[in-house]
């Protein structure tokens, strides 16, 4: 698969073949629409839970309850307190009573505090620690499975996708929102015990709201949860884009396809766009019909509630305590339903990454069973052997082939491209089973024996070699693990790779970047044959070894790998004839087909056999190079074509067929940028610091202006979040209201019950209209931001000088990880969160001039004690932001680890790597879980500080109320109307503090993308500023030119180089490895 290293010479590059994968592409993306809809069930995301976060989700539990239960009891405080007020005839007496009532909110404060903060604090560490294990146990299950896998199922950038992008989505539906539901649904049932104590006719009749909240629920969730999930998995698509761009950069720069990729990655954002404005507007649609259903549950309970202090006895306090109690209880169903939004979202999220950790793979890595033994000899024979890739099931490769190389000997493979010569070796390798046949080893079949142990046994050193983002020691130390450096250093003396790392100011620490592309192509050969050597194979596959070398370096590498191959299998898969002459045996297969077979000195006694047809052509292809570089013109050569053209179909992978291959290679968007980086760039060489850059803060009003568009949007919606944070503070007036008139006569008590429970259903109407706007306004503000910043960054890294993507910070995984999470939460600062966030000021300057105008005296006592909210929540946001900010660098760190596994999935197979994968994958992780843990204690510290100020806000309210009413400066209505209009601001307040991490999240990923934004390419092919010419002639000069490497400024490559190349002339660099050559041809394409 084009993803996943090299699809193994040139099985994978014919043409029949490309129109294959196309097809199972396309095959592919209808299970994944037919996957879009399908989420698990909810108790399945905590699979993954062991007995640490056991404890912590009971005490989460035990704790949220307790949480949720605090406002119910309140409701009975203040129950109360009304009481107090309203029945007591003295005024002077008013103060004591109250006093004594008011003690109770401070035990109350006391209470809820210690159980906020553990409710959130638990939540938050067991939400981060599931979701790394997770994150670990879905690249733990990809490493495990067989390669067939990737070629139809999956994709680096798919998979690396969902473990930055989908375990956000599942980290928030076991996290602190599970904590929140519990919270509220407590809330939910001890509010409507405490009414079916306190009144249960009453509570009977407003119990009819719950069928029509209940149905509006359940239909909002599973609307919200289809609709993400078809969101996620336009994302996944979009990631793939990314991971296959960045990936391959160099060869996207060089042929100009940025604007495809671009255009490509767009396409995916358009359709994760409509996604999340239908989401949005659901749950807008959803909350306002239980607003509404809850309004005129209370319509109806004003009413009847005047009834029964007429008919039944009730007294006022007593009807509010049901009234109140039932209000908390319900809007707290309401207010749970952003949390079932999460819930269905990480259900949708974690689909397709628990189908993939449940998958058993038909060949496992892991397995333990089968034959090991204290050795091999080496026999290798394929028996009546029929074969097909996976992905191609309609292209048969192998119809009955058979093959034996005897224990010690040394076959080469050579023949046409796509005929089979590389399928040899996956077998081999038992990348794939073969349909039908057998593959035996010392005559026992493959599958007989244990997967990892026999691969011990085999060494792969591919045509294009697979080195990963790590120090040139670590990728030979795949080859045995706990190698000493002795060890390291011999082995690569062997493959003659000890004189250029010496040459390196890091040695063998030097990094070598992402796919090796910071050294040459000949270095990176020689690092991999190192690889191989270390591990001492019995059984070696050389595909192509010593294709990348220089002729030097050929002849010594080859001197070392002779003196490797004795008494061991040796499988060569060759283009070059010439390196295959000292092979034991010599098969020539033509589709699929051994057509002629055996020693060099044999076969080329027959001047009409295909080997020697293959060898005529190869000289005949040399001469006809060397002579066009003294005579282009000159018509023999044409002829010679010409007279040659009924051997093409034979030799077309031999002679220019190896040159097609690795042109495929080029072209091809996901295997990494093509080795040709003439002299080695150290990583290391750039200080720590800089490495871990600290991105600026970004202004709101910077974000706000990539919004600008969406103006009008933003601005309907800004009066939706208005109107809809107004209704509380009003709702605030008309509870006070309420409690006035059921302490009055008979007569007028009938009247006006009935005028406020009209009322009441006119707030309801109004928050119907208004929770959808604001919904709906906001999630298309905000997911046009989140699509264009996604858009904008992506154009701008596409377009980054390809230097810029040598720094580990802007690898594929990493810049994948920040398009992915980064965008994502802004959606913490625009969207959902920026109505709420207008919606909560709007309910805090409502309520400020209520309380104002209602008693400025007891407004002010009340409102020195409320920035105390505010000031916490503020210190909470940059403790958070700190900790985001280290986090978010950690896991791109991590996602890389993850990218490079996936993508060199056959290398990590060869060389039994999973295990070491996943302990780097692990060890990278525990910074950013440790820093989760961190801001779990702080948000916890932030959640339990929020609501103690809240309940000791009530108790000095009432405090100093009954002052004021002794004093005989207000009436007890006007403190209960301050009261409820700065109690909202207080749940407002507090709401906003409850945003803070995400938040938090936003402004980091706000300055993360801001610096990739501000950055300005050095060479940027999308500036159409620069002299062009209407007919280029081709004439190429290096005139006194001096280059270094930018991360290696002590290391000059050319000095004072001048060359000209004529227009229509072939000129040839050559040189040894390292030497600079591909430097010229990046330097001529402006690529560096």
């Amino acid at each position: 698969m084009a993803d996943h290293e090299e699809q193994l010479d040139g099985d994978a590059v014919t043409e029949p073949g490309t129109a294959d994968a196309e097809n199972n592409q396309q095959n592919t993306s209808k299970r994944k629409e037919d996957a879009t809809n399908s989420t698990i069930p909810y108790y399945k995301l905590f699979s993954f839970a062991d007995s640490m976060d056991y404890l912590l989700m009971s005490v989460g539990t035990v704790s949220a309850i307790g949480n949720g239960l605090c406002m119910p009891l309140m409701t009975v405080i203040m129950g109360e307190v009304i009481n107090s007020f309203g029945e007591t005839t003295s005024n002077k007496k008013v103060v004591g009573i109250v006093s004594k009532v008011a003690l109770k909110y401070v035990y109350l404060a006391l209470g809820a505090a210690a159980a906020a903060f553990l409710q959130m604090s638990c939540w938050m560490i067991t939400g981060e620690r599931q979701a790394a294990r997770i994150r670990s146990l879905y690249l733990k299950t990809i490493l495990r499975q067989d390669v067939g896998f990737f070629d139809k199922e999956a994709n680096t950038g798919e998979i690396v996708g969902r473990m930055s992008g989908d375990t956000v989505l599942i980290q928030e539906a076991m996290g602190e929102k599970v904590g929140s539901f519990i919270q509220l649904v407590a809330t939910f049932i001890g509010g409507f015990v405490i009414a079916f104590a306190k009144g249960w006719r009453l509570t009977l009749v407003m119990l009819t709201s719950i069928p029509p909240l209940i149905f509006s629920g359940a239909v909002m969730s599973l609307t919200i949860r289809k609709l993400a999930s078809r969101g996620q998995e336009a994302y996944s698509v979009g990631a793939t884009v990314v991971e296959q761009t960045i990936g391959s950069i160099r060869t996207v720069a060089s042929f100009t396809g940025e604007k495809q990729a671009i255009a490509k990655y767009n396409n995916s954002l358009i359709k994760a766009y409509k996604s999340g404005v239908q989401e949005g507007l659901a749950s807008g649609l959803g909350l306002g019909t239980v607003v509404l259903v809850v309004f005129c549950s209370y319509a109806l309970a004003v009413w009847y509630g005047g009834k029964m202090i007429l008919e039944k006895g009730y007294k006022a306090g007593e009807v509010m305590n049901v009234i109140f109690a039932v209000l908390t209880g319900s809007f707290s169903l309401g207010q749970a339903s952003p949390c079932v939004s999460a819930f269905s979202a990480g259900q949708a999220a974690a689909f397709k990454m628990f189908e993939t950790i449940n998958r058993k793979p038909e060949i496992d890595a892991y397995d333990t069973r089968g034959l090991t033994s204290q050795d091999i000899r080496g026999d290798i024979e394929l028996r009546d052997v029929s074969f097909s890739y996976p992905a191609r099931p309609d292209e048969q490769i192998f119809l009955g082939f058979s093959l034996t190389i005897p224990s010690g000997a040394t076959a080469a493979l050579v023949g046409e491209s796509g005929s089979g010569k590389s399928t040899v070796i996956s077998l081999i390798e038992r990348f794939y089973d073969p349909q039908a046949g057998e593959v035996l080893i010392d005559g026992i079949n493959l599958k007989e024996f244990q997967l990892k142990w026999i691969r011990q046994k085999i060494g792969l050193v591919s045509q294009e070699p697979v080195l990963f983002s790590c120090s040139i020691k670590e990728n030979i130390t795949y080859g045995k693990d706990g190698a000493t450096t002795e060890e390291i250093r011999a082995a690569s003396e062997l493959a003659n790779a000890a004189k250029f790392i010496d040459k390196l100011p890091q040695g063998l620490d030097t990094m070598v970047g992402e796919h090796g592309t910071q050294i040459s192509g000949g270095q990176k050969q020689r690092v991999a044959i190192a690889r191989a050597i270390l591990k001492n194979p019995k059984i070696l596959l050389l595909d192509e070894a010593t294709s990348a070398l220089d002729a030097e370096s050929e002849r010594i590498v080859q001197e070392a790998l002779d003196r490797l191959m004795v008494s061991r299998t040796t499988v060569i898969v060759a283009h070059r004839l010439s390196t295959v002459r000292n092979a034991d045996t010599i098969a020539v297969i033509h589709r699929g087909t051994i057509v002629e077979k055996g020693p060099h000195t044999e076969l080329v006694k027959d001047p009409d056999g295909a080997y020697s047809q293959l060898i005529r052509l190869q000289e005949i292809s040399s001469v006809s190079e060397q002579n066009a570089q003294n005579d282009h013109e000159k018509p023999e050569r044409s002829s010679s074509f010409r007279r040659l053209s009924s051997l093409r179909s034979i030799s077309r992978g031999t002679s220019e067929g190896g040159n097609s291959i690795r042109r495929s290679h080029s072209f091809s968007i996901s295997h990494g940028a093509p080795a040709v980086t003439g002299v080695l760039e150290i990583e290391t060489d750039i200080p720590e610091s800089a490495s871990s850059e600290v991105h600026p803060e970004v202004s709101l009003r910077r974000l706000a202006y990539l919004n600008k568009p969406e103006i009008l949007v933003l601005l309907l919606g800004t009066i939706a979040a208005i109107i809809n944070g107004v209704t509380l503070p009003i709702f605030g007036v008309l509870i006070s209201s309420i409690i006035k008139t059921f302490f009055e006569p008979p007569h007028q008590l009938r009247k006006d019950s009935k005028f406020w429970a009209l009322i009441f259903i006119v707030l309801g109407v109004v928050s119907l209209l208004a929770h959808p706007m604001r919904a709906y306004f906001f999630a298309v503000a905000g997911c046009k931001l989140i699509r264009r910043v996604r858009s904008l960054c992506f154009e701008k890294v596409v377009y980054m000088e390809v230097s810029w993507f040598d720094e580990a910070e802007h690898s594929s995984g990493a810049i994948g990880a920040r398009l992915s999470a980064n965008a994502a939460s802004l959606r913490g600062m625009v969207g959902d969160a920026l109505g709420l966030a207008v919606m909560n000021t709007s309910t805090t300057i409502a309520g400020l001039v209520i309380a104002f105008v209602a008693n400025w005296q007891l407004a002010f006592i009340i409102l020195v004690m409320l920035p105390l909210l505010g000031i916490s929540g503020y210190f909470q946001i940059e403790f958070l932001k700190g900790l985001s900010a280290n986090a978010k660098k950690m896991y791109e760190d991590a996602s890389q680890v993850a990218t490079d596994a996936v993508g060199s999935i056959r290398t990590i197979a060869s060389f039994c790597a999973e295990e070491k994968v996943i302990k780097l994958y692990q060890t990278k992780c525990e910074g950013p879980i440790k820093s989760g843990i961190r801001q779990g204690i702080v948000s916890g510290i932030g959640f339990g500080l929020s609501f103690f100020l809240l309940y000791s806000v009530y108790a000095c309210s009432f405090y100093a109320g009954a002052r004021l009413v002794a004093a005989g400066k207000t009436t007890f209505p006007d403190v209960f109307r301050v009261f409820f209009a700065l109690t909202m601001t207080a749940i407002a307040l507090s709401q906003q503090s409850s945003l803070a991490p995400d938040a938090s999240k936003g402004k980091s990923s706000a300055a993360s993308i801001f610096a990739i934004l501000d950055r300005k390419s050095k060479i940027d092919s999308s500036d159409d500023s620069g002299t062009t010419i209407e007919n280029l002639k081709g004439e190429i000069e290096f005139r006194h030119v001096s280059f270094k490497y930018p991360n290696r400024p002590n290391v000059p490559i050319f000095q004072d180089l001048c060359l000209t190349i004529h227009h229509g002339k072939t000129v040839a660099l050559v040189g040894e490895s390292g030497s600079g050559k591909s430097n010229s041809d990046l330097i001529a394409a402006e690529i560096l």
